[in-house]
């Protein structure tokens, strides 16, 4: 379940993100929607971590070695003895090497942007149109009673899961809907009420 709060500007909902965390809520359970990118950390820190660059350098690596294995695999297989030069050329098989490195690692970034930013959805999430205008959108993800929210190996299940989350899932979302609407929120917008 989520609940999405709409702000008409950064403070607030700023204001919004400190009174989620002090009644209990965890960071991991709070993400911004914004028409503009905020630097993490501005409305919500999330710390997370991203493979983007490697997997476009695994990618690239990939591209190098099918471009190399191309160029010289060809000139191995099919040989042109000409005088005494090299049956695997350097520089036609450099360029080659070079030119699919390049279409692995364009390829490989295009797919990886679309992986990192979760494209496309498969799950429906709330979204309000007033974000591509220019407002604000926080959203709490609110689990069942006791669930953790995503503990990992060195974290504390106290730091990941909030003194919030120990109540069952409607009082959650009561609590978030009254702390953004104290923030001042334009508008608030459950999942379940979409």
């Amino acid at each position: 379940m989520e609940v999405l709060g709409i702000f008409s500007d950064k403070e607030s909902a700023g204001v919004a993100v400190e009174h989620l965390i002090k009644e209990g809520f965890v960071e991991r359970q709070i993400t911004s929607l914004t028409s503009v990118a905020y630097p993490d950390g501005v409305l919500v820190r999330t710390e997370q971590r991203t493979w983007f660059r490697w997997f476009t350098l695994a990618c690239g690596i990939a591209g190098a070695g099918a471009g190399f294995l191309l160029a010289a695999g060809t000139a191995w297989l099919y040989p042109v003895k000409t005088g005494d030069k090299p049956i695997i050329a350097f520089y036609p098989t450099g360029i080659v090497t070079y030119e699919l490195t390049m279409l692995f690692a364009l390829a490989g970034t295009i797919i990886g942007m679309f992986l990192e930013m979760g494209l496309p959805s498969l799950r429906k999430r709330v979204y309000d149109p007033l974000i591509a205008e220019g407002y604000i959108g926080i959203s709490v993800s609110i689990h069942s009673g006791g669930v953790a929210v995503a503990c990992e190996a060195d974290v504390s299940p106290r730091e990941c899961i909030g003194t919030v989350a120990a109540l069952p899932s409607d009082e959650q979302v009561s609590r978030a809907e009254e702390l953004m609407k104290a923030a001042g929120a334009v508008r608030i917008i459950a999942e379940d009420r979409i």
